[in-house]
């Protein structure tokens, strides 16, 4: 689907009026179901449709699985992704695609063409907001066939969590172009941290279907 298209704005519209938070509930417990078949016929479905490939995972067999949720945040061989430790990388957090990476413009982030929206609309304060002032951001999409975990670019600090309450809009490609401020607008939550490179703000996004966040400080 091609963000500008048609099919794309009329997705995005379409998702106001839904009911975001009572439709993740429902796909929250279903995806914590442990009866056998039911669990072993989505993973299976899941992977078949998204092509993953499961030899990268630790636990290849998809029937191990105790449910879907375990599947999805499946664990990886560490072998597959070796890090960059160099005292001055910064790692890429996720499995996924980088979205958008450029300066911070005053105070103002890009999250698609013709579209920003403040840093402390992000954060809900302003105070917070002003250590990021001109600084760097970068906005990382993980799709369904991404490896759901997520992890520190850089040493650092935890300093504070934050959660802010918000819609669900999904945060596909198609949805981010159509929807003004969507990240500002989903709930999210916050994790601020000292690191040797200056204050970071690791900004958790939950979207429609994918809305819970569980942080393992």
């Amino acid at each position: 689907m091609q963000p500008d298209s048609l099919a794309a704005k009329l997705f995005a519209l379409i998702q106001y009026p839904l009911p975001h938070h009572f439709l993740s509930r429902i796909m929250l417990r279903l995806t914590r179901c442990r009866l056998a078949w039911f669990k072993n016929f989505a993973i299976k479905k899941f992977i078949k449709h998204f092509k993953i490939d499961m030899s990268l995972a630790v636990e290849e067999n998809p029937e191990e699985y105790e449910t879907f949720n375990q599947f999805f945040t499946r664990a990886l061989k560490p072998e597959v992704r070796p890090l960059a430790l160099a005292e001055k990388n910064i790692i890429c957090p996720v499995d996924g695609a980088i979205s958008q990476m450029t300066k911070i413009n005053h105070n103002t982030i890009i999250q698609a063409k013709g579209q920003g929206y403040s840093v402390e609309a992000l954060l809900g304060d302003s105070e917070m907001a002003k250590q990021f002032k001109n600084g760097n951001f970068t906005t990382l999409y993980l799709s369904p066939r991404d490896y759901h975990r997520i992890h520190m670019p850089v040493d650092g600090t935890l300093k504070k969590v934050i959660h802010v309450p918000g819609r669900l809009f999904s945060v596909n490609p198609a949805t981010v172009h159509n929807v003004p401020a969507l990240f500002a607008r989903n709930e999210r939550v916050i994790c601020l941290f000292d690191t040797p490179l200056g204050p970071m703000a690791f900004v958790l996004v939950g979207a429609i279907f994918v809305a819970s966040i569980e942080t393992v400080w």
